[in-house]
């Protein structure tokens, strides 16, 4: 997959989404948020990652201290800034070269590691907007079973308290789009708590299965968990899932 170029797509569908809508329309998905404040967000993000890579930060840097981290009042001033985001986080990345360690969530990784990174964060803040607006949200299924896998490395990483699944569970993702392996996920609980993922097939104490753009959005808990989802097995599991993991 080219998470360059998905890059640059999703964040263009973004900015068109929300071209014409009022700014202080609510974002429900995200508590307290308004659709200028998302847009900053998505806008300034993409500028935070590059501005990490390209100064070699060895930390979290302060959002609130990203170079030209604020948009134009303007509406077409706006969007090209907006779009700018991605270039700057491209350019950056040739510069020290794509695999220079940065600094990320989960430790040191290599510069590119932000494109998929922020790729996966533009499509779901697109569903935040969408779902604003009442309007349908859609994504190509080998992109939404991307950012499933992407976001079980960052939900499986490290320890964390509780831990998200209880020892010995194992909870099956069944993506029902014609994916191959890539759309099915085994998640597993060890029994000193530890929580791996990888893709197969196999029987879990519970399973899920729906299209995956519908597993991701109930994932990531913009869509409430029982919509166009089938569960099987021990329910109690894929909610236990959704109260502890992240965001």
């Amino acid at each position: 997959m080219d998470y360059a170029a998905a890059l640059v797509e999703q964040n263009m569908l973004f900015g068109e989404l929300i071209r014409d809508a009022d700014p202080a329309t609510p974002v429900p998905t995200c508590p307290g948020w308004t659709l200028k404040q998302l847009f900053r967000h998505v806008g300034r993000g993409d500028r935070w990652a590059a501005q990490m890579v390209r100064d070699r930060v060895d930390g979290y840097l302060d959002p609130r201290t990203v170079r030209d981290g604020k948009p134009p009042e303007d509406v077409d001033g706006a969007l090209t800034w907006l779009h700018g985001g991605p270039r700057a986080l491209a350019d950056a990345i040739a510069e020290v070269g794509p695999d220079t360690p940065a600094w990320t969530f989960l430790g040191p990784r290599p510069a590119t590691w932000w494109v998929r990174r922020r790729l996966h964060e533009a499509t779901v803040h697109r569903a935040d907007a969408a779902l604003a607006l009442g309007l349908p949200y859609d994504l190509a299924a080998p992109l939404a079973a991307d950012a499933i896998s992407e976001w079980l490395d960052l939900a499986t990483a490290g320890p964390r308290q509780p831990a998200v699944l209880d020892p010995g569970v194992t909870l099956h993702l069944h993506a029902t789009d014609d994916l191959g392996p890539s759309g099915e996920w085994m998640i597993r609980a060890a029994d000193d708590g530890v929580v791996t993922w990888e893709h197969g097939h196999g029987k879990g104490t519970t399973a899920v299965r729906g299209h995956s753009v519908d597993l991701l959005l109930a994932l990531l808990r913009r869509r409430p968990a029982d919509v166009d989802l089938q569960v099987l097995g021990a329910e109690d599991v894929w909610t236990t899932w959704l109260d502890r993991t992240p965001f």
